[in-house]
């Protein structure tokens, strides 16, 4: 069975967030064992300074790397990634799963990711040029995981 592991900066604040990533989870248990790993958001300022940005991603990402799965795949979520169609993403999980058993997606906190955390990724995913709020990343991203298992196992929620 797959293992699929989201590290993600920061806890769903919102109800309706959480709801539907446990929803996305508990559907995802027929295909894969799902992980969800948060790390804490570093504390910044009002008005921080390039420099200040410049800390708070290398922290958040020292914290990201501590946590990635030893083996796993790395997917990145940045907007220099590459766009998939969900048909396109449900094959490129079959592809990566007949070399490996643990895909591990990453998402950064407001100000993104480390350089750190994005070059240890051998793909990097986008959801496109639009800036999404990393919380609602993380819901998009557990719908389109369970919609590319969905599609791979013929299962009518992909029409």
């Amino acid at each position: 069975m797959m293992n699929i592991t989201v590290i993600a900066v920061g806890k769903l604040k919102e109800s309706y967030l959480r709801d539907g990533c446990n929803e996305y989870i508990k559907r995802l248990g027929a295909f894969a064992k799902t992980n969800i790993v948060e790390v804490n958001e570093e504390r910044i300022g009002d008005n921080p300074s390039q420099a200040d940005i410049e800390h708070v991603i290398n922290k958040e990402g020292q914290r990201i790397m501590a946590k990635i799965p030893k083996g796993a795949v790395v997917v990145p979520l940045c907007i220099e990634g590459k766009e998939y169609a969900s048909p396109e993403f449900a094959a490129w999980i079959d592809k990566t799963a007949q070399n490996t058993s643990h895909i591990c997606f990453v998402i950064g906190g407001s100000f993104g990711l480390s350089d750190e955390v994005k070059s240890a990724g051998r793909t990097k995913l986008s959801f496109g040029k639009m800036t999404l709020p990393h919380q609602l990343a993380r819901l998009i991203l557990m719908e389109q995981i369970y919609r590319a298992f969905a599609i791979s196992n013929n299962s009518k929620y992909h029409k």
